[in-house]
C-alpha cells in the first residue's frame, strides 16, 4: 500500500510516475502505475484502489490471444462452420419475438435487424455464450503483454468509469477473453460512449438484458458511419470475362459501371445505381461473389477478420431472407504453412502484408493480385499453389 501511495502522490505532483512504459516489465509495478494514472485522471484515489484490489494477470487470457486458428480457415469453411440450420431459425424466432425492438432499432440508428441478429448469433449464441473470463483480468492482462496495449489500456479507464456509475464490477463482470461484455460482446470504452438503456431500468445491462444488448450495439454501428436504409453486402453473378484486377476492397465503382460490366445481382435487384460498391471473391473467380456497399467497411470497425466480417455480412442476408450463396469449384486453399510462405515472399518484393500470420486478410490479398496482375495470371487476388511456385 505504501508503493501506491507515493505513486500516487508522485502523479499528482506531475513527477515522473506516468513516464513508466505502457506495457510490459513486472506486473505489480505496472498495475501501480496504471492505478497511479487512473488518480491523474481525477479519479478518487480510494475507488481507484478499491477498483484494482482484485485485479490479476490471467495466463489463459495470453494463451487465447495466441490461438486464433480458425481465422486461417477459407470463407466458405469458416462460413459454413458458423452457420448452422439452428442458427437460423434461432435468429428467426428471435426477430420475431423482439420484432417491436428491433422496429425501434431501425428507426432511430438504421441499422437493419439481421446485422444485429447476426453478430449476436456469432458472439455468444443470442446470450448463450457471454464468456467466464473476468472482464478487468483480461484488459489489465492484455494491457501489460505488448502485442497491442493502445487498444487494451485506455479500455482499462473506460471500465473504471463503468464502476463508478455503478455498471461494472471488478470482481465478478465477466466476458471474453479480449475484454468484451455481453449479449453482443462491446468493449468497456463502446459501453460508456455508446450504451444504451433500452429496457429503461436505468443501467445498460449487456449480459442480462437484450434491449440494451441490441440498442448499444446498433448504436456503436451508427457511431461508426452505418448509413441508414442502406444494403451492405449482396450476393452477385459474375461474367467469366470481367477484368478481375478490378475486384477486390481496394477497388470500387458504382452499381451502375459494375452493371454495364455484366454484374448481376443473384437474386432480387441491385443497390441504388450510385452507389460505390466492390467485387468481393473470397476465394477467387470460381468460388462465391458479392457486391460490397459502403456499410459493409463498417464492419471493419467491429472486427479486423475478412473471413469473419464477411460471413457475418452474408450471414445477415440470410436472417432477411437470402438463399445459400453458390459455392462453385474455388481452386484449393493454401494451408497456413504456405500462406505464411507466401507472405515472406511478397514483403520480399516490397509488398505490405502485414503480419507474417498465415492468414489471408486485405493487405495480403492486394498483395497477391499485384503479383497476380505483374505475373499475367488471373488477377482475382486468390492465392494459389501455382502463384507460390510462381514466386
Amino acid at each position: 500500500m505504501r508503493l501506491f501511495i507515493l505513486c500516487i502522490a508522485a502523479a499528482i505532483a506531475g513527477t515522473p510516475a506516468l513516464s513508466q512504459p505502457q506495457c510490459g516489465g513486472a506486473f505489480p509495478e505496472f498495475l501501480t502505475g496504471l492505478q497511479a494514472e487512473a488518480v491523474a485522471r481525477g479519479h478518487d484515489p480510494e475507488t481507484v484502489r478499491a477498483f484494482f484490489r482484485t485485479a490479476r494477470r490471467d495466463p489463459k487470457v495470453i494463451r487465447a490471444d495466441r490461438a486464433q486458428g480458425v481465422f486461417q480457415k477459407p470463407f466458405i469453411e469458416f462460413s459454413r462452420r458458423l452457420i448452422s440450420k439452428d442458427r437460423l431459425e434461432r435468429g428467426r424466432r428471435n426477430a420475431r419475438k423482439h420484432a417491436a425492438l428491433f422496429d425501434r432499432i431501425e428507426s432511430e440508428y438504421g441499422v437493419s435487424r439481421g446485422v444485429l441478429l447476426a453478430f449476436w448469433a456469432f458472439e455468444t449464441d443470442y446470450g448463450a455464450f457471454q464468456g467466464n473470463f473476468n472482464t478487468l483480468n483480461a484488459l489489465v492482462t492484455l494491457a501489460h503483454d505488448c502485442r497491442r496495449p493502445g487498444l487494451f489500456r485506455p479500455q482499462i479507464f473506460a471500465a473504471l468509469e463503468l464502476y463508478e456509475r455503478g455498471d461494472f464490477d471488478p470482481a465478478t463482470t465477466t466476458g471474453a477473453w479480449a475484454g468484451e461484455i455481453g449479449m453482443v460482446q462491446l468493449l468497456p470504452r463502446d459501453i460508456l460512449e455508446n450504451g444504451v438503456d433500452g429496457d429503461g431500468d436505468g443501467h445498460v445491462r449487456l449480459k442480462e438484458s437484450a434491449a440494451d444488448a441490441l440498442m448499444s450495439g446498433a448504436k456503436v454501428l451508427a457511431s461508426l458511419g452505418w448509413r441508414k436504409g442502406e444494403p451492405w453486402l449482396q450476393e452477385i453473378t459474375v461474367p467469366e470475362n470481367l477484368d478481375w484486377s478490378r475486384t477486390g476492397l481496394n477497388h470500387a465503382m458504382t452499381v451502375a459501371q459494375w452493371q454495364q460490366l455484366g454484374v448481376r445481382a443473384r437474386n432480387g435487384r441491385l443497390g441504388p445505381q450510385g452507389l460505390e460498391a466492390s467485387v468481393i471473391l473470397p476465394q477467387g473467380r470460381k468460388g462465391p461473389a458479392f457486391l460490397a456497399y459502403p456499410n459493409f467497411r463498417v464492419y471493419f470497425e467491429w472486427n479486423r477478420s475478412f473471413v469473419y466480417v464477411l460471413t457475418a455480412a452474408y450471414f445477415a442476408t440470410r436472417l432477411e431472407g437470402a438463399p445459400p450463396y453458390r459455392a462453385g469449384n474455388p481452386d484449393p486453399a493454401l494451408n497456413a504453412a504456405q500462406i505464411k510462405a507466401l507472405q515472406r515472399k511478397l514483403v520480399a518484393r516490397g509488398h505490405d502484408v502485414g503480419n507474417i500470420d498465415g492468414i489471408i486478410g486485405a493487405k495480403t490479398r492486394a498483395a497477391v493480385q499485384a503479383e497476380q496482375i505483374r505475373l499475367g495470371l488471373p488477377a482475382d487476388a486468390w492465392p494459389t499453389a501455382e502463384l507460390l511456385d510462381r514466386l
